[in-house]
């Protein structure tokens, strides 16, 4: 990690993770034209959705354990190059299979991207690890929140090849990665090698493991909850308001923006009061907004939906950095299982959901995930690992 908060990687690299979301936000914002286009269910849209998380996620771990002992600095700019034959591929669609196979490869980007990129925040951190984190995760949820909007604009007005057009986006994230690759190969790399962290945590295995478990369960509320919010949200809005596509998908995008906003503020405030806290507050605390939702109008719904896009963004960024602590030493794997976790929580739950919503009604499964964040009380059983961090 370099001595210096490096501010002008940390700000590329979020760009970067800008472009990377905002075409994966791609694919959410599309069903509406493919559930017409190919005649497609909620299922098949849940399938989709599936196809991409498991993709995204497998391999995140695997990723990260491995460049934890082989650093490859040009990995992203690959990733991206992947995603980039992916959106193509998107475009050029002609039937189902081809779409689940075109999202995997977008997926296979994405699981190549995450866990280095949450690597190179951390060593461009300069001890400010949450800062690090939220700067990184604000341009992944910007870039989420730009998609859809984006899509509205494009792909609503003028169909799946305009998805074409966002390998615009891909073609600048390989040139920039590519030099983010330098700097890590030059300035951070030497620097790496130079230093064995054989910290502890001073915890015992035992320990640490049950408060991964306990990690993981928060991560599974917050992304099968977020799940339901950005593959299905649009279609709520229209059936129980009436929504046309475009107007929900603005609803959809103010959503998207309150997250990026509620992220910033989670690792600088876990820096300085400590991140379990704010786990606590961001899971937890999204309860009482997620539960009101269902039974709200439409302005209110807006509201709550801002309300509870603050709240539950701000806890990703104190989850990793307090995962990375409890585990020293393994910051690429801790990033790919906790990455890779959220994003297969996000598949399962889309496609369990759309099921769910075949069998029900869209309004029925809104009603059953507001009760998801009161999963946030297990943050009690966690450890402080120190009175700041």
């Amino acid at each position: 990690m370099v001595q210096q908060t490096a501010y002008s990687v940390l700000y590329a690299i979020s760009f970067a993770h800008l472009l990377n979301d905002m075409l994966q936000a791609v694919i959410p914002a599309i069903y509406p034209i493919i559930k017409e286009d190919f005649h497609l269910d909620f299922t098949d849209i849940g399938l989709v959705t599936l196809t991409y998380q498991l993709t995204a996620s497998i391999l995140q771990p695997f990723v990260g354990l491995y460049t934890d002992r082989h650093p490859k600095p040009f990995s992203l700019a690959i990733g991206m190059g992947i995603s980039l034959l992916g959106l193509v591929s998107l475009a050029l669609s002609p039937s189902f299979f081809w779409i689940l196979a075109s999202v995997g490869l977008i997926g296979i980007g994405s699981s190549i991207f995450h866990p280095d990129s949450s690597r190179v925040a951390y060593l461009a951190s300069g001890g400010k690890r949450g800062l690090a984190q939220s700067i990184f995760q604000l341009g992944g949820n910007a870039g989420s929140a730009l998609g859809p909007l984006l899509a509205a604009l494009l792909v609503v007005s003028y169909g799946q090849r305009s998805v074409m057009w966002f390998g615009v986006a891909a073609l600048i994230g390989i040139i920039l990665l590519t030099r983010i690759g330098k700097w890590y190969k030059t300035v951070a790399l030497p620097k790496v090698n130079k230093t064995v962290e054989s910290a502890s945590s001073g915890l015992s295995q035992r320990r640490v493991i049950l408060s991964l478990l306990i990690l993981l369960v928060l991560i599974f509320s917050k992304y099968f909850y977020l799940a339901g919010m950005t593959s299905y949200f649009t279609f709520y809005l229209m059936d129980k308001f009436q929504l046309g596509v475009k107007s929900a998908q603005i609803h959809l995008f103010i959503f998207l923006a309150a997250i990026a906003v509620g992220t910033l503020a989670g690792g600088p405030l876990g820096d300085r009061f400590g991140r379990k806290y704010i786990i606590w507050i961001s899971i937890l605390g999204a309860a009482p907004f997620t539960l009101l939702m269902p039974h709200a109008n439409l302005f209110w719904t807006t509201i709550l939906s801002i309300c509870t896009g603050l709240l539950i963004s701000s806890a990703f960024s104190a989850i990793i950095v307090y995962a990375q602590e409890l585990v020293p030493g393994k910051v690429g794997m801790i990033a790919g299982l906790f990455f890779g976790f959220a994003f297969g929580m996000g598949g399962l739950g889309s496609a369990l959901l759309g099921k769910l919503a075949d069998y029900t009604s869209i309004t029925y499964v809104f009603d059953v995930c507001a009760f998801l964040p009161l999963l946030g009380i297990l943050t009690a059983f966690l450890p402080n690992l120190d009175t700041k961090k």
